[in-house]
């Protein structure tokens, strides 16, 4: 609890800093206590609590909450405020975010991230999280992912992350999956558009372990014709799961490969059907030594790493049969937006499944952070949730407002950046009389950040973003990614203090510059399945935003 009140003070940019020296003044004192300190704590004296009114005295009695030792309560009697039981709040608190001087203290304080590049181009990144006494999280970053395919061997990204677990020059399968089941960790991989990770979640004593195991499964792969037959077939079933299921991942692989048209940033991640068909060994193998290279990796550890050197010396030891790098390697494909509209119309669905789409910047963008605020704007419901019509979010409360009629089931504001380009927009399941509305209410929201945004709502989606950031500042495995990805996309580790310098530093002017560069009077890319009779002309909603202001 202390610590969750911490990390939502620390949150606050206006919050009052606290400290331990606890505070008593004498009663009737009124000059004494005015002359305190902020840094202070003053615990009220003997007036009961029930009569405290105002903002001030609710302060205090929470803080004397806090200082008195719960042991002493008992039921139905006043605590004596004028006694101090217990150790200082500093004192108490626990974790990474322990101290309450200012905005930036815990930040500031933050460990830095280490980072070792050996001589065959391998750099290895670890950061020491000294309140994780127990856990490891260990990732191997591949820059590499669909978009640096082929339309030949487009899939293969996918193929190799299903086939890294099927067996080793050392490992039978059984063997890995028993060795990953007696260590009591987790073993996985996914891949995206740019990225392929293959990462490990173990205990600190299985450290060695881990590594040895994930410099296996990525340099002495076996690649068995078995096995890539038998996972052909799991990739064409998990392909018709997955479209036929869940449509989202259906909906943004339409929305990239019309916006990205003749781009390799269009392709898909699991790869059209008659290339998993056809896929081969020898296509996996060049796939392999064209991009699973030294100079092409990444290797993460966050957690108990108390001795980067020794950690280095470990992944230097299990990864030297790597090959430093390809000089065939191909450049990457530049990609370009297209406005766009695609539209599946199935009448037997109940609802339209439709995602819009704006070009925006890359990661390295000044526009990263505006736009982050602006997805925070948008936001995202469900129906199933309560609250809608109070949400601060105006596109919640225009599909929320009639929780019996809601205009949409559910929806989510998504920003996407790429290492040259990126896009901003709305994923929504809704029915089919209802398309139009909810395009209208999106756009109409969109055009308000550059015209209406008030500090009020920056302020608030500011506490909101920093918040996430130190939430997830507690997971080691969410830090292990954003070290990867960091890397492989800056070169080098943003650290917190700086992520939180940049979201202070967005007012209502960078607001409105970003929507207007990329949102307003721009061409948008819409994809849509189901009863889609209501789809609007693209001539149409492309001048709407001359219809809002």
């Amino acid at each position: 609890q202390t610590q969750t009140q911490s990390m939502w003070k620390i949150a606050g940019q206006k919050s009052r800093p606290l400290s331990s020296r606890i505070v008593v003044p004498k009663s009737g004192s009124a000059a004494a206590a005015s002359s305190l300190s902020s840094s202070q704590i003053v615990v009220p004296s003997t007036t009961p609590l029930s009569l405290a009114a105002g903002p001030q005295h609710q302060q205090q009695r929470q803080f004397a909450h806090r200082a008195i030792n719960s042991n002493k309560w008992e039921s139905g009697n006043l605590p004596d405020l004028e006694t101090f039981v217990g150790k200082p709040l500093v004192a108490q608190q626990h974790g990474p975010l322990d101290c309450d001087i200012s905005d930036y203290e815990d930040v500031v304080r933050w460990p830095n991230c280490k980072i070792t590049g050996l001589e065959n181009g391998l750099r290895i990144a670890t950061e020491n999280l000294p309140w994780n006494s127990n856990t490891v999280s260990i990732g191997v970053f591949i820059d590499a992912g669909s978009r640096y395919e082929t339309e030949e061997n487009n899939g293969s990204a996918h193929f190799l992350e299903h086939l890294a677990f099927k067996g080793t020059g050392k490992r039978t399968r059984e063997q890995l999956e028993m060795e990953v089941e007696d260590l009591g960790g987790h073993l996985n991989a996914y891949t995206s558009r740019e990225q392929t990770v293959y990462y490990a979640q173990v205990l600190r004593e299985n450290t060695n372990e881990a590594v040895d195991i994930l410099s296996d499964i990525l340099c002495n792969s076996l690649l068995d014709e078995q096995a890539i037959e038998r996972e052909r077939s799991v990739i064409l079933q998990e392909m018709e799961n997955v479209y036929s299921e869940t449509k989202e991942e259906l909906i943004f692989d339409h929305l990239h490969e019309n916006c990205f048209q003749d781009c390799a940033l269009g392709r898909t991640i699991l790869g059209p059907v008659d290339n998993i068909k056809r896929i081969t060994r020898k296509d996996l193998l060049e796939y392999i030594n064209t991009y699973y290279t030294a100079d092409n990796m990444v290797v993460v550890a966050t957690g108990c790493i108390p001795d980067h050197d020794a950690f280095v010396a470990q992944v230097a030891e299990k990864f030297s049969g790597l090959k430093p790098s390809n000089q065939r390697k191909p450049a990457k494909d530049v990609s370009y937006f297209r406005g766009c509209e695609y539209d599946e119309r199935w009448d037997d669905m109940e609802y339209v499944y439709m995602a819009l789409a704006y070009e925006t910047c890359p990661w390295n963008d000044a526009d990263t952070y505006p736009l982050m605020f602006m997805q925070q704007m948008l936001g995202q419901w469900d129906k199933k949730f309560a609250g809608g019509q109070y949400s601060t979010s105006g596109l919640v409360r225009y599909c929320y407002a009639d929780a019996s009629r809601p205009v949409a089931e559910n929806f989510m504001a998504f920003n996407t950046p790429y290492t040259d380009m990126g896009l901003f927009g709305v994923y929504a399941c809704l029915h089919p009389y209802d398309f139009k509305f909810f395009l209208e209410a999106t756009r109409r929201e969109m055009n308000r950040f550059g015209y209406d945004v008030t500090e009020a709502q920056v302020d608030d989606v500011r506490e909101k973003l920093k918040t996430t950031m130190l939430l997830a500042m507690g997971n080691t495995s969410q830090v292990m990614e954003m070290i990867g990805r960091e890397i492989l996309v800056h070169g080098r580790r943003i650290h917190p203090t700086e992520a939180f310098t940049r979201v202070n530093d967005v007012d209502v002017n960078a607001i409105k510059y970003a929507a207007h560069r990329h949102l307003i009077d721009k061409d948008y890319a819409l994809a849509a399945v189901g009863p889609t009779h209501e789809f609007p002309y693209y001539t149409i909603f492309r001048r709407y935003h001359d219809k809002c202001w």
